[in-house]
């Protein structure tokens, strides 16, 4: 097949690549090289077709697209950002972005898309009390955040809550933009198929870590805040308590997960979100303390610190992925994260 992988020179997108071109694939990639993602040039596999243009370019869409089968669409701003002067940003990359694609799709006769799509768009996780079955809480208040309170109590009783693995069916409820602007590219993403007769696989990843992941920037995973701290030679610092449950899932995997999935010919006319973990759930404290002791660095400093947008629990099953796609993880957390504290992050 040829395909065309937009974002194919960042972190996850790269290994997408480099998965496919093993594979066999021609692959065409579509990168605007965002400097709060890329400082320097980055490299990519040489077999591969770089075209460096954003996503919001049609005249670039239109010709990236040329003989293109299939489409993963890597290319976003992701993480929580700086503050909501980056809203704009946000909107733009990644909702008008997935917009300009989707119609340049449409007029190319392209039909099949797998979109990156994440966990934040559950919010929080779920959850269940004893006395009252499944719940959802209510929302996280600052006076509550503030006294070290941070897990949150049954919206109807007040007792404690049990995390619980989330499914694809949950009500979908952003509590950040980037989580806002991900739900806004399953719906856009889910029109287009109902309007075109096409299929969508919107995979759901969870919190992934590995190789090439960038250094020194707000805007990467909490995995990849940590390591750059101990490259600085500083303690990764802990926000809340460090309870907060997270799958951790390994970027291999997750490039695997994608192979599966332009391998799939989905449902014609729908959106088949898929959860993309690795069934280990751990805390954000596990990963931070696990890094810091690989690497040989200071241990972390739990600040009890919280941000807004941030949620408790979020973690989730992935048994429908390995029964539609036979996604099957097989880097396990432990295998991971020591491989991970020498790995290269990107400049």
């Amino acid at each position: 097949m040829r395909i065309l992988v937009t974002g194919g020179a960042g972190f996850i997108g790269s290994h997408v690549v480099d998965m496919l071109v093993a594979a066999g694939d021609s692959v065409r990639i579509l990168d605007a090289l965002l400097p709060a993602v890329h400082r320097s040039r980055p490299e990519v596999n040489a077999a591969a077709e770089l075209i460096v243009a954003d996503v919001t370019d049609r005249p670039q869409v239109e010709a990236a697209l040329d003989g293109v089968d299939a489409v993963c669409h890597q290319a976003a701003m992701v993480g929580l950002g700086v503050d909501l002067d980056d809203l704009p940003a946000y909107a733009a990359h990644n909702d008008l972005g997935t917009a300009v694609l989707l119609a340049a799709m449409a007029r190319r006769g392209v039909r099949r898309l797998v979109l990156a799509s994440s966990m934040v768009v559950y919010g929080e996780g779920g959850y269940r009390c004893p006395a009252d079955g499944p719940v959802r809480p209510g929302p996280r208040l600052p006076a509550e955040l503030a006294a070290g309170r941070f897990e949150p109590p049954c919206p109807s009783c007040g007792r404690p809550l049990e995390p619980t693995l989330v499914a694809e069916d949950a009500p979908l409820e952003p509590k950040s933009v980037y989580a806002a602007t991900k739900v806004a590219q399953e719906h856009l993403a889910a029109a287009w198929a109902t309007a075109t007769g096409g299929s969508v696989l919107a995979l759901r990843y969870h919190n992934v870590y590995g190789p090439r992941m960038p250094r020194d920037t707000p805007y990467a995973g909490v995995a990849s805040i940590f390591r750059s701290a101990l490259e600085r030679g500083e303690p990764p610092r802990v926000f809340e308590d460090g309870g907060q449950l997270r799958d951790f899932v390994h970027v291999h995997d997750v490039a695997q997960a994608n192979l599966h999935a332009l391998r799939h010919p989905g449902v014609l006319g729908e959106l088949v979100p898929l959860n993309i973990g690795s069934g280990e759930p751990h805390s954000v404290g596990d990963m931070a303390s696990v890094l810091a002791r690989v690497f040989g660095g200071a241990a972390p400093v739990v600040t009890g610190l919280y941000r807004a947008g941030d949620v408790r629990h979020v973690t989730a099953s992935s048994a429908l992925a390995r029964g539609f796609l036979g996604y099957q993880p097989r880097v396990t957390f432990d295998e991971g994260v020591n491989a991970f504290a020498r790995d290269p992050l990107r400049g």
